[in-house]
C-alpha cells in the first residue's frame, strides 16, 4: 500500500494540526511506501512572499521530523523538487473539463470571502491531482473537507484512462482522518490560523505560557464549582493527559475552589511535557541544517524515481513519447 500526503506550508503548526492530521499521517508511515510532501508550489497561490515561504517550508520540514516523521520509512520532500508533477499537471489539464473546476467547493469558498480568482486558484485541484497520481498513490488520508478534492482526481484520472483506452493513471481512495474532537484555540471556537486563536507546537515557553493564560473563560466564581465538559480549557487538556489526570482535574472542577488560572497552568505543565521530545529533537535539527536538506533531497530522488515510471506511461499514452521503428 502507497500512502501520500502533502502539507501546505502556510504557516507554524499549531495543536489543531497535530491532532487533527499530522499525528495520524505519521502513524501511516509504517506502510510499505509513505510519500510526504511540503507544498510549496500549491502554497503560492496564497503565500507571495519569498523569505516568508522559504521559512514556512524549512519550518514545516524540521516540524515534521521532530514530531516523528522518520525518513527511513516515508519519503519527506519538497513539492517543487520533483518537477515531473507539474509536467503530469499540463497532461491532465488537457482532459479536465471546465465545469468539473467550477464545482468545486474550495474555489467557490474561497471566490465568495473576497479572494482574487486567478487560474492557480482555480487549477488547484489539478495539481492536487497530479500529486496524488505521479506515485500510484493507493491511500490519501484527507479530512472530511477534502473528500471532493479525492473526487475530482478520481474523474480526472478515469477521463484520462477512457480517452486513451487503458489504466495508465491508478485511481487513489481517501482514507477519511478520523474525526477527533475539534480542538478549541484561545477564544473558544476551532483553532485555526485564519482565526488567530491558535497555540503553535513548537511556540516559545514564555509566549506559549502567556496565551494558555489568555485563553477565554466564563465568568463563574472561584469558590463555585464548574463544569468541566463545557470548559475549552479542560477540552484542550484531555489531549495532552492521561484518563487519571483527566478525572482528577475534572474532580477539581466540581469541587469548587479552583480558579480557571489553576487550570491553564496544568494544561501548559501537560503541554510542555507531551512535546518534550519533539522540542528537545526540533533543536537537534535546527543545529544539523545540513541533514535537514539531505533529508528533502533523499526524498525527492525517491518520489522522482517513481514519478519518472508513471510519467512516463502517461507520456507514451497521449503519444508524446511515441518513436518510429
Amino acid at each position: 500500500m502507497r500512502v501520500l500526503s502533502g502539507i501546505q506550508p502556510t504557516g507554524r503548526f499549531h495543536w489543531g494540526n497535530y491532532f487533527g492530521a499530522i499525528q495520524q499521517y505519521i502513524a501511516l508511515q509504517n506502510n510499505e511506501q509513505s510519500f510526504y510532501f511540503i507544498a510549496d508550489l500549491h502554497a503560492l497561490t496564497s503565500v507571495r512572499d519569498r523569505k516568508q515561504l522559504e521559512d514556512n517550508v524549512w519550518d514545516a520540514a524540521v516540524d515534521l521530523l521532530a514530531l516523528g516523521l522518520n525518513p527511513d520509512q516515508a519519503a519527506l520532500f519538497r513539492q517543487s523538487d520533483v518537477p515531473e508533477v507539474t509536467e503530469l499537471m499540463w497532461l491532465l489539464m488537457t482532459v479536465t473539463q471546465f465545469s468539473l473546476l467550477e464545482k468545486c467547493h474550495s474555489y467557490k469558498d474561497k471566490v465568495a470571502k473576497g479572494i482574487a480568482a486567478d487560474a492557480g486558484l482555480f487549477t488547484y485541484p489539478v495539481l492536487m491531482a497530479a500529486d496524488i497520481l505521479l506515485y500510484d498513490s493507493d491511500i490519501v488520508p484527507v479530512g472530511a473537507d477534502q473528500i471532493q478534492h479525492l473526487e475530482v482526481t478520481r474523474d480526472i484520472a478515469q477521463r484520462f484512462n477512457s480517452i486513451f483506452g487503458g489504466e495508465f493513471l491508478h485511481l487513489p481512495n481517501a482514507r477519511v482522518l478520523e474525526e477527533g474532537a475539534k480542538v478549541p484555540g484561545t477564544d473558544g471556537e476551532k483553532m485555526s490560523k485564519s482565526y488567530g486563536n491558535t497555540l503553535e507546537i513548537f511556540e516559545a515557553e514564555k509566549p506559549l505560557r502567556k496565551k494558555i493564560m489568555s485563553i477565554k473563560t466564563d465568568s463563574t466564581p472561584m469558590e463555585a464549582p464548574k463544569n468541566p465538559d463545557t470548559c475549552s480549557i479542560y477540552t484542550l487538556f484531555k489531549l495532552f493527559s492521561t484518563l487519571e489526570q483527566q478525572a482528577a482535574l475534572a474532580d477539581r472542577y466540581r469541587a469548587g475552589g479552583m480558579g480557571y488560572g489553576e487550570a491553564k497552568q496544568a494544561l501548559f505543565e501537560a503541554a510542555m511535557s507531551y512535546f518534550a521530545d519533539a522540542r528537545a529533537k526540533r533543536a537537534e535539527l535546527v543545529a544539523n541544517p545540513a541533514y535537514v536538506e539531505e533529508v528533502l533531497q533523499a526524498g525527492a530522488k525517491k518520489a522522482r524515481a517513481k514519478g519518472q515510471q508513471v510519467l512516463q506511461r502517461v507520456q507514451e499514452a497521449c503519444g508524446l513519447k511515441g518513436r518510429r521503428a
